[in-house]
């Protein structure tokens, strides 16, 4: 059966619609609790689900919700969100970064995880053998021993660095994928490190037409991207509306570029809107509607002044290349 699993169950590709690659909708990160960093927390429903209607009301139909079992889940809402909304949400196995795993695991997750004091600890003391059955459990049977499965693994690097622990999560992923045929999802931090992690999967004997890299419109670089595409991995340009991170106009030049290149079937859209600041509903941000009401309309005007197809563009970035993306492979 070819299929794409959200959190409300399997759906068939064709039914998955527009979709937005990379959020996060309810989520309170450890790390970030510890560290009193209030932005970073987002706790409340009623205001997520607002942002989630938002994207629906422009046409969306699809949300990644990239949020790991290290980033503070809160599965049951999410599942919530999409049953009212009608959105299809895909949740997230594995983990995250490592700076991430100094944080305490929460007391509620401990039946779930094992008595382990961090995450840091429980990585390190599991076998890589306990972390694919835990990561496996996630993707066929539920997230934190709920009933709702994970639809992509994903695993994550430092800045300009990778340790012995993510290695060990790096080879988990390829593992669970080879077990499950879960598509995986590589957190790059501020875009480093993807060519050094495709070095490690490759050795593993992941198919790279099966990953995609977050975060690649932070390390703007037209060489380092042909570098990836020309594995067949998708680049996820995810990062979209952070203008703290260079203008709008880098972004989109890098995309249009890349499509110039012959690598338009590799290319992902999101926003990672991960803090209260940047959604509509909890501080006045651009929301979740800003992907499809205000940066697809400049990106079509973009397309057409460099003689692209914008509906065709348009229609491979947020329809089609998630689609495949998201697909389960027989394994």
């Amino acid at each position: 059966m070819t299929f794409i699993r959200t959190l409300l169950g399997d759906i068939h590709p064709k039914n998955l619609g527009i979709v937005n690659g990379h959020e996060h909708i309810i989520c309170s990160p450890p790390y970030w609790v510890e560290k009193g960093e209030d932005d970073l927390i987002l706790d409340n429903t009623e205001k997520s689900l607002a942002d989630v209607l938002d994207f629906k009301m422009y046409g969306g139909n699809a949300i990644v919700d990239a949020t790991a079992i290290d980033y503070g889940r809160n599965v049951e809402e999410v599942a919530n969100i999409s049953r009212l909304s009608g959105i299809h949400i895909i949740g997230t196995a594995g983990f995250n970064k490592s700076f991430l795993w100094k944080a305490k695991i929460p007391e509620h997750l401990k039946e779930y995880t094992g008595e382990y004091e961090t995450f840091e600890d429980m990585i390190e003391k599991k076998s890589i053998e306990n972390l694919v059955e835990m990561v496996r459990m996630e993707i066929e049977v539920g997230l934190e021993g709920t009933n709702y499965k994970a639809g992509q693994v994903k695993f994550g690097t430092g800045y300009n660095s990778i340790n012995p622990l993510e290695i060990k999560t790096i080879k988990a992923a390829v593992m669970v994928h080879k077990l499950t045929g879960a598509p995986v999802h590589s957190h790059t931090e501020a875009g480093t490190m993807a060519i050094e992690q495709i070095e490690i999967l490759e050795k593993e004997g992941m198919d790279l037409k099966n990953v995609s890299f977050g975060h690649m419109d932070r390390n703007i670089d037209l060489y380092y991207y042909e570098q990836i595409a020309s594995t067949g991995a998708y680049l996820s340009f995810d990062g979209l509306g952070k203008n703290k991170y260079g203008p709008e106009s880098n972004r989109i030049n890098a995309i249009i570029n890349l499509i110039k290149m012959g690598y338009i079937n590799q290319i992902l859209l999101g926003g990672d809107t991960a803090r209260k600041s940047y959604y509509r509903s909890y501080g006045y941000g651009l929301g979740l509607e800003w992907l499809l009401k205000r940066w697809i309309p400049r990106f079509r005007i973009e397309c057409e002044r460099e003689g692209l197809d914008s509906e065709e563009v348009v229609n491979k970035l947020l329809i089609e290349n998630p689609k495949r993306y998201l697909t389960f492979k027989e394994v």
